[in-house]
């Protein structure tokens, strides 16, 4: 498939409702990452997401219908699943203990880093190890803290990509912070060294609608000739002070310069649907070879305030 093809992909929404819910004693349940039956060992669907608490797997038979989310790693969130031959890897963003479920008090300062866990079977995993640590100067922001999490690895013709999202950005209707800026490591395999490029690929603009607060989160796709990326981008409307955030593509020759594919996002918030009434946030986007569909399964939020918001996951189909 070339970076065209995947533009002029339709985009519907066959199921209205999420098709996961938070678990028990946490608002929320965000950022999946998943594999199809045929990527798995078991021929099952597999799925991680995060709750307050750290990260979820569940198996679907088929991918609608989930089973109860199981803590599998504490004080985690952002995870993303790659295969890699007869091994997975799960990627994922870590934190100090507890710090996420008391971001809703008076906060300290972040901090966060991404860490790697190896599996055959996507049941037990391997001791974690460190992939990146925040270490530049647009990792940190001064009041907040330092954070790289969100990561995303893409095969490259030599070695492999991490895209990840950087420092922090409070969003002022929400309490809380999204990410600022989004980078990129290269390694030469999935084990490391991971070595970050200096600068950030894509940063907030002031004239971006979509983008205009924080770069948010990216899922990259390399293609036949280049690279597409789902970027929920975190915007603020400078009249009501309403913060907003979308799934938008972008397209790239070479992974580094990005540009947006269309004029509108393809995921957007929807006031009549309540679970996603006022955000769409980060994603995972696989496709099913066997019918050349795509799909795209993200997180929604139904309001604003870090006291009242609750998060759900859901998904849409892409086809030519």
């Amino acid at each position: 498939m070339t970076t065209d093809d995947f533009v002029r992909l339709r985009w519907r929404v066959t199921h209205a409702d999420p098709v996961l819910r938070a678990p028990a004693l946490s608002p929320i349940i965000a950022d999946p990452t998943f594999l199809m039956p045929h990527e798995t060992p078991d021929g099952r669907w597999h799925l991680v997401a995060h709750s307050i608490w750290g990260l979820h797997h569940c198996t679907s038979p088929d991918g609608i219908r989930w089973s109860t989310p199981r803590l599998v790693i504490r004080h985690a969130m952002r995870a993303f699943l790659v295969r890699d031959g007869r091994a997975y890897h799960l990627f994922y963003e870590r934190y100090p203990a507890l710090r996420l479920p008391l971001s809703w008090f008076p906060r300290p300062r972040w901090r966060s880093w991404i860490e790697r866990r190896s599996s055959s079977d996507l049941v037990t995993w391997s001791k974690p190890a460190t992939v990146l640590r925040p270490s530049l100067r647009w990792h940190r922001d001064p009041a907040r803290g330092e954070a790289v999490g969100n990561p995303c690895t893409v095969r490259l013709e030599r070695g492999w990509a991490l895209y990840y999202s950087a420092s922090l950005v409070l969003v002022p209707d929400c309490g809380f912070a999204e990410p600022l800026h989004i980078g990129v490591a290269r390694a030469d395999d999935l084990a490391g060294p991971w070595r970050p490029d200096p600068e950030p690929v894509l940063s907030p603009c002031a004239d971006d609608a979509r983008a205009n607060l924080g770069a948010g989160a990216i899922k990259v796709l390399r293609l036949e000739d280049g690279f597409v990326g789902l970027q929920n981008g975190i915007a603020l409307d400078p009249a009501t002070g309403r913060s907003r955030s979308a799934l938008s593509v972008r397209t790239s020759r070479d992974g580094a310069e990005w540009r947006w594919a269309h004029d509108a996002p393809i995921v957007a918030p929807d006031v009549s649907v309540p679970w996603r009434r006022r955000y769409v946030y980060a994603c995972d986007c696989r496709p099913e070879p066997a019918s050349a569909r795509w799909y795209l399964y993200f997180n929604g939020r139904d309001h604003a305030p870090i006291a009242s918001g609750r998060e759900a996951i859901g998904f849409v189909v892409g086809s030519a």
